[in-house]
C-alpha cells in the first residue's frame, strides 16, 4: 500500500507536467491558426478561433439553439445505442450458434463495405429525412460493435471454460466471470471507434437530409450563405457534444467492466 501511495506521488508530478505541456501546443496552434486568419483576412476562406467564439456566442444566444442541439444529440444518441444493443445481442447469438453467424456474415461484410452515402441515398428514399440520422448511425456501427463483441467472446480461455464446467458453474456466473472480462475490453475498444463514427456519419446524413431542427441543418446554411464563421462555430458544438457523450457512455462501460466479486456469494442453483 505504501509503495501505491508512492508511486502516486511519483506519477502526479508528471500528469501535472503532461498537462501543461498538451495545453501550450494547443494553445501554439491556436495562436498560429488566429495569426493565419488576420494575414489571410478573409471570412470566406478562413475564421480564427476569436471570430468561431464570437460566432458561437450568437449562436447560444439563439432562442432554439439548446432544442438544435438536443435535437442532434437525441438522433444520434438513440441510433449509436440501438446499434450497440443489436451489435452485443448478435454477437452473443452468433457465438452460440454458428450457423447464425454463417448466414450474418455476408450481411456485416456488406455494412462494412458499402460506402456510407450509398446508405445515405437508399435511406432517403426508404425513411425519409427525419429519420435518416438515426437509421445511418445504426447501419455504420452494427458492424463495429458486432465483430469487436464475437471475437472478445471467442477470446474465452478454453481451460477456464473446463473449470466452469468441472464446478458446475451457473450460466450467468459464466458470463458475469469468464465470458465479461474477456470481451469488455473489444467493447470499450470499439465503443471508442463506433462512437466517432456515429457522430460523423450521423452529422454528415443531417448536412444531407437537412432534418428540422438539427446541427446538420445549420450547417448547410451556414455553407449556402458563405459563413464559414458559423460553420466553424456549429462543428466546435458538435465536438463538444461528441465528447460529453463519449465519456458518459465509456465511463458507464468502464463501470460494467469493473470486478463484481461481491456477485459471488450463496449457492448455484444449476447443477447441470
Amino acid at each position: 500500500m505504501e509503495e501505491f501511495m508512492k508511486q502516486q506521488q511519483t506519477n502526479a508530478p508528471k500528469q501535472e507536467k503532461n498537462r501543461v505541456k498538451s495545453a501550450l501546443i494547443i494553445l501554439f496552434w491556436l495562436a498560429v491558426w488566429e495569426i493565419a486568419d488576420r494575414v489571410i483576412d478573409n471570412r470566406i476562406i478562413l475564421s480564427g478561433p476569436v471570430h468561431i467564439i464570437a460566432s458561437l456566442a450568437q449562436q447560444v444566444q439563439q432562442a432554439d439553439f439548446w432544442l438544435i442541439c438536443g435535437a442532434s444529440f437525441l438522433r444520434i444518441a438513440v441510433g449509436f445505442i440501438l446499434s450497440f444493443i443489436a451489435g452485443f445481442l448478435l454477437a452473443l447469438v452468433c457465438h452460440r450458434f454458428k450457423l447464425i453467424r454463417d448466414f450474418l456474415e455476408p450481411i456485416i461484410v456488406m455494412l462494412k463495405t458499402v460506402p456510407m452515402i450509398s446508405f445515405v441515398i437508399m435511406l432517403l428514399i426508404w425513411v425519409g429525412n427525419q429519420a435518416l440520422t438515426i437509421y445511418l448511425s445504426f447501419l455504420i456501427v452494427l458492424p463495429i460493435i458486432y465483430t469487436n463483441t464475437l471475437q472478445g467472446l471467442n477470446n474465452v480461455d478454453p481451460q477456464l471454460m473446463e473449470v466452469a464446467k468441472v464446478y458446475h458453474m451457473a450460466p450467468w456466473k459464466k458470463f458475469m466471470f469468464i465470458y465479461r472480462p474477456a470481451f469488455m475490453p473489444f467493447v470499450l475498444s470499439a465503443s471508442k471507434l463506433a462512437l466517432g463514427m456515429s457522430w460523423k456519419s450521423g452529422i454528415m446524413a443531417e448536412v444531407i437530409g437537412t432534418p428540422k431542427p438539427s446541427i446538420g441543418r445549420e450547417m448547410y446554411a451556414a455553407k449556402s450563405y458563405l459563413q464559414t464563421a458559423d460553420l466553424f462555430a456549429w462543428t466546435v458544438v458538435v465536438v463538444i457534444l461528441s465528447v460529453i457523450f463519449e465519456k458518459a457512455f465509456i465511463f458507464l462501460l468502464k463501470k460494467l467492466s469493473a470486478p463484481m466479486g461481491w456477485l459471488v456469494s450463496g449457492k448455484d442453483t444449476d447443477d447441470e
